[in-house]
């Protein structure tokens, strides 16, 4: 027995699966409940949620080249300095400057609205007016002004102030102001396409074309923060690419798919108009320098050819003879080839210049305006411009700090030193060239100075206009290539698939899916409930608990008593409670038997507390002992709380007190009851020592002579969990019965009998299983007396031991816990 009780203890307690699955299908109800609660509170968001849709659009970046540049062309130009930079348009898609020019071209600052039921919706272009600002003119911020038509030709506008200060702005030059108002709702009314002209609001409002107000319609407009648009928009356009891929594909969320399928259009068409104007920065600086440069040798050949006639109409000299133009010929040829060099000189100067003194190196013209063919100097000029490009656009999105600002700038150095090199040498070889044709022009001039001197100035006149002419026929010529070649530009953006409204879906769950989540949420929490409650309840709800939790047998399990006193067996004898109380009895007698006990039985019954049932369980074992046909006495011990005397309809005036103080004897103290062989002592008095009169000799006296008069003798004694007056009872004990309750006594409560019972200091020990309700326990089916576990197939040989339960009684009984 010692060794059973030993494993029993070594054993850890196991969550009882069975249990939390039967406490969870008790919870039907609340499953119920929150499933309902669930599905409501989904189906509120549902009709409240503005759900949200997110649409895209695919670009690719191409390093698309003029077809109209080719090696034979003279102007040279800079392909390079955004074409085919995917990461310069991804970092220009997150910049401020790219999001500003879309929102204010789409006046999405501006947003037109209408009621629903929960909301103010934006229903954009689906709006029968438009609203058209006033130039330079403030509007009223965040404050929707209702639009109310009341004709075709007629509408009031309502703003309802909460403050007398509210905030303007100017779409304009987007400044803000402060404006005073008067508090509360102001109202107007105008003729569609009046102009309006008030503190807070200016501008027209104008019907859609092919739009007509057939009854009265009620709208909104609202205007907010230019700024906050803007970030707004900035922060919900996400731009994907694969790396070492040239496609990006653009997407946004928005409210409304109209207002999505827009941006997305225009910021690619905002994109590629200002990617191919940086393409073209290069031809447009230089075709502004060529224009500088034609205004210049225009006028100086005006004057020229003014000085010309001047001469000739002066002088009467209007022709040269044949040698003198020969000679005038070969000298303009070299100072048209001495003006070439000296225009790639100065831009050599230009150039080193440019490069010592600044910081960005997007404004250079092309170097083939003043004639350089270099093909160095060319390409590093390219390249080094392309690296500026790309480092200005980086300065709009990324941290001055970043690593990448390092890496361009040592790019930029590399390329500067090595093109200084580049001009240095160059500008030595031309230098050279310069003084072989000075020579030449000096052999030239020499014979000129043979001349008489009014043929060489008009020699000089013509040589100067002849230099302005074919300087300016060579930039009008270049100034023509750079048109063309501006003109047939294309962007290196193409657009693969724009954005467009194909009936996508919204982004948030599908309904269904969100009824589903409501039905798996209503289920949590009665799970969690049950799971809670299992894992941290203590309590037996079944006669297999008790068995797992101690070695002492279980003699007999009892129903629970639907009637209004404690005598079920003797009220109802054919119930299942008294059968099991029958089925208590024979399993006493197989006891005694079996330890070969003569004559009269002394049978404790005790209890770990007070409300297990010890009382009801000594009484109808008593009744079911007399029923015998054995005589039987009741012996109410329990001298703190006496309670048997109620059941009997008898008095506690006198009873066990009595005799063992000696004021009684014996047949003073014992009463008869309705039950044919059943007599009571009940405890009597309470009084100040009752352990102390427990274990007197007189107790000693009082079971003798009970012994000798009784053959069977149940003591109910008081609970050994709160006092210890029935551990002194235990050597007067044949059999001792420990009533545990089902759903009331609680799982440590039994350490103190169960150590008890493993030192031997209990003989003849059994647990009586009471309260038992198979609904309340787990459905365990039991084999402990008769009747239980069985359902109908008790019918018609028991009496029925329930009534019947009101409705109160009944939905308590549902949602118990």
């Amino acid at each position: 027995m010692n060794d059973e009780f030993d494993v029993l203890e070594s054993q850890q307690p196991v969550f009882d699966i069975r249990a939390f699955l039967f406490r969870a299908s008790r919870y039907w109800w609340l499953f119920i409940l929150c499933i309902c609660i669930g599905v409501f509170i989904i189906h509120q968001q549902n009709i409240r949620k503005q759900h949200s849709y997110t649409l895209g659009t695919q670009v690719s970046v191409e390093d698309d080249t003029n077809p109209l540049f080719t090696s034979n062309t003279s102007l040279t130009f800079n392909w390079g300095g955004v074409s085919g930079k995917v990461n310069t348009i991804k970092t220009a898609l997150r910049s401020r400057s790219i999001h500003e020019k879309v929102v204010d071209s789409l006046q999405f600052y501006m947003n037109y609205l209408k009621q629903s039921r929960f909301r103010k919706d934006d229903i954009y272009k689906a709006a029968p007016f438009r609203f058209i600002q006033a130039p330079d003119s403030y509007q009223v911020l965040n404050v929707p002004i209702k639009v109310a038509f009341i004709d075709a030709e007629t509408f009031e506008i309502s703003c309802d102030f909460t403050s007398g200060v509210i905030s303007t702005q100017n779409f304009t030059d987007k400044k803000t102001k402060p404006v005073d108002v008067n508090i509360g709702v102001v109202v107007k009314r105008y003729k569609i396409g009046e102009p309006i002209n008030l503190p807070y609001l200016n501008g027209i409002v104008v019907l859609d074309a092919e739009r007509t107000i057939k009854e009265t319609k009620e709208y909104y407009l609202q205007f907010r923060d230019f700024n906050a648009v803007v970030a707004s928009y900035k922060g919900r356009i996400r731009v994907n690419n694969q790396k070492g891929s040239a496609i990006l594909n653009l997407s946004m969320t928005d409210y409304n798919k109209g207002k999505i399928v827009d941006y997305l259009n225009k910021t690619v068409e905002v994109l590629s108009a200002d990617q191919l104007a940086r393409k073209n920065q290069f031809v447009t600086n230089t075709i502004n320098f060529i224009d500088s440069q034609l205004n210049r040798v225009k006028t100086e050949l005006t004057l020229n050819s003014d000085s010309i006639n001047t001469y000739r109409s002066k002088n009467k000299i209007y022709n040269l003879d044949e040698e003198s133009a020969t000679i005038n010929t070969k000298l303009s040829t070299l100072e048209i080839e001495k003006d070439g060099i000296n225009r790639k000189l100065a831009y050599y100067a230009s150039l080193k210049s440019y490069l010592e003194t600044s910081n960005s190196f997007t404004e250079l013209p092309a170097p083939s305006i003043a004639g350089v063919d270099d093909g160095n100097i060319l390409s590093n000029i390219s390249k080094i411009n392309g690296l500026s490009v790309q480092k200005a656009n980086y300065e709009k999105s990324v941290r001055s700090d970043a690593s990448i600002f390092s890496d361009l700038n040592q790019k930029i150095e590399s390329l500067k030193r090595v093109l200084l090199e580049n001009i240095s040498s160059a500008t030595n070889g031309l230098r050279r060239e310069i003084n072989a044709v000075n020579n030449r022009i000096g052999v030239a001039t020499s014979k000129i100075r043979k001349l008489p001197k009014a043929q060489q100035n008009l020699l000089g006149i013509q040589r100067q206009y002849a230099l302005s002419e074919q300087t300016y026929n060579v930039f009008l010529a270049k100034r023509g290539e750079a048109d063309i070649i501006k003109s047939s530009s294309v962007s290196d953006i193409l657009v693969i698939d724009p954005a467009k409204d194909t009936g996508n879906g919204a982004n948030d769950l599908k309904l269904s899916s969100r009824y589903m989540l409501a039905i798996f949420g209503g289920i949590i929490p009665p799970l969690l409930l049950a799971f809670l409650i299992t894992f941290f309840d203590n309590k037996l709800h079944n006669p297999k608990e008790l068995e797992s939790q101690s070695s002492i047998p279980v003699l007999g399990v009892v129903g629970v008593n639907t009637l209004d006193n404690n005598l079920a067996v003797h009220r109802k004898p054919k119930s299942t409670i008294a059968e099991s109380f029958r089925a208590i009895r024979t399993s006493l007698q197989y006891m005694y038997k079996k330890h070969e006990l003569e004559g009269s039985k002394t049978v404790m019954v005790t209890s770990s507390v007070s409300g297990e049932g010890k009382t009801f369980c000594s009484i109808n074992i008593a009744t079911v002992l007399a029923l015998s046909g054995k005589s039987t006495v009741l012996v109410g011990l329990d001298l703190r709380k006496p309670k048997i005397f109620g059941d009997f309809n008898i008095q506690n005036d006198i009873g066990a007190v009595n005799y063992l103080i000696g004021q009684k004897d014996l047949d003073a103290v014992i009463q008869k009851t309705e039950v044919d062989n059943l007599d009571i002592i009940t405890s009597g008095p309470v009084p100040p020592n009752p352990s102390e009169l427990l274990i007197s000799d007189k107790m000693d006296a009082l079971i003798a002579e009970l012994k000798e008069k009784y053959d069977y003798i149940i003591l109910d004694t008081p609970p050994v969990g709160l006092v210890a007056d029935a551990l002194e009872l235990l050597e007067y004990a044949d059999a001792s019965l420990y009533v545990v309750r089902q759903d009331y006594t609680k799982k440590g409560m039994l350490n103190l009998i169960n150590d008890k019972y493993k030192r031997g200091e209990v003989k003849n020990l059994s647990f009586i299983y009471n309260g038992y309700n198979q609904s309340g326990g787990y459905g365990y089916g039991y084999g402990y007396g008769y009747g239980y576990g069985y359902g109908a197939y008790g019918n018609g040989y028991h009496e029925n031991d329930t009534k019947k339960k009101t409705i109160l009684e009944r939905i308590k009984n549902i949602v118990k816990l």
